[in-house]
């Protein structure tokens, strides 16, 4: 098996580019396991309080582990990643940001510390203990991008990229379009759980060990990602849904969020900052209506067993 360490510098990219020079070379079929670092590419420690949210460099997130070239890929190929396991680190992270989520401008800053344990996480001191299973998955696959230039590491593209998918967890198969010779893999910002939608921003950001196998498709001609993935909502017993309707789909995400904050602060006596970022960490956000026009009906979907634990 082969082994690459995403925590030394030299093997993180925070650009897509071709230009790239690969940090390894495998075959199809190989089996690699890989140290992957967090979102804030190890700037986040543990004891980090708010505050130290200001120290952060917004251009050192989602930093890539790779590229990595895999033989026999060319254009018109696919990649076939197989995540065949994610092992997070004992803690995590959340944070409400400013400018970042569905909500951005509405709350202060604040940055929640999770201790991650076996198979749940629970915030120090922010949502009364409620805890939150882990369902790992990783938020940042792609391949190199066919253009000569960059791209940023934060919007998803065709080639894959910060995709925030949660299918895209153990057992996936996930498969992105080569571009170029060699593929050029890079994979990143773990996440212990996030809902659909990844509402506030962040999910559970965490570091990780992670098992993948790569294969080469000869000739499949995607255009863009898709994944295979045994993952089946593990919600069990009755859900909370609240319902967005407008014209806008981002409209109707806003006012489903908002509205099912209002509720958790009615009924269960979480505060809107809690009620957020339990909605980003366990709440999927879909959308379910979208050809009844003019409107559309977005909802949110919190299992409501987390809020009775």
């Amino acid at each position: 098996m082969i082994q690459i360490d995403g925590f030394m510098d030299s093997n993180v990219h925070f650009k897509w580019s071709n230009k790239l020079k690969p940090i390894a070379y495998v075959n199809s079929g190989d089996e690699l396991l890989i140290k992957v670092p967090d979102s804030s590419t190890k700037q986040i420690k543990y004891d980090f309080k708010t505050e130290d949210l200001s120290k952060l460099d917004s251009s050192k997130f989602d930093g890539a582990v790779g590229p990595i070239y895999v033989y026999d890929a060319k254009p018109g190929d696919a990649l076939e990643v197989e995540i065949q396991d994610i092992k997070v680190d004992k803690w995590g992270w959340s944070a409400i940001l400013s400018d970042f989520g569905i909500l951005k401008k509405r709350f202060n800053e604040r940055l929640i510390i999770w201790d991650i344990k076996e198979n749940y996480a629970i915030a120090k001191d922010f949502l009364r203990g409620i805890k939150i299973p882990i369902r790992p998955f990783l938020g940042v696959i792609g391949l190199s991008p066919k253009e000569d230039k960059e791209y940023d590491m934060i919007p998803p593209q065709y080639f894959g990229g910060n995709m925030d998918n949660r299918l895209n967890g153990i057992g996936s198969k996930i498969y992105l379009p080569v571009n170029v010779e060699g593929a050029l893999l890079s994979i990143s910002d773990p996440h212990a759980s996030q809902g659909d939608g990844e509402i506030c921003g962040t999910a559970i950001e965490t570091s990780a060990e992670v098992k993948l196998k790569v294969k080469v498709i000869k000739d499949l001609k995607i255009k863009r990602p898709f994944t295979i993935s045994p993952n089946k909502d593990d919600f069990k017993g009755e859900v909370i849904a609240a319902m967005g309707i407008s014209s806008d789909l981002y409209q109707a995400a806003k006012d489903a969020v908002n509205d099912m904050i209002e509720l958790l602060n009615r009924q269960y006596k979480l505060s809107y900052e809690e009620g957020y970022v339990l909605s980003s960490v366990i709440g999927n956000l879909r959308i379910s209506e979208i050809v009844d026009e003019p409107n559309f009906v977005v909802s949110l979907v919190i299992p409501k067993y987390i809020l009775e634990s």
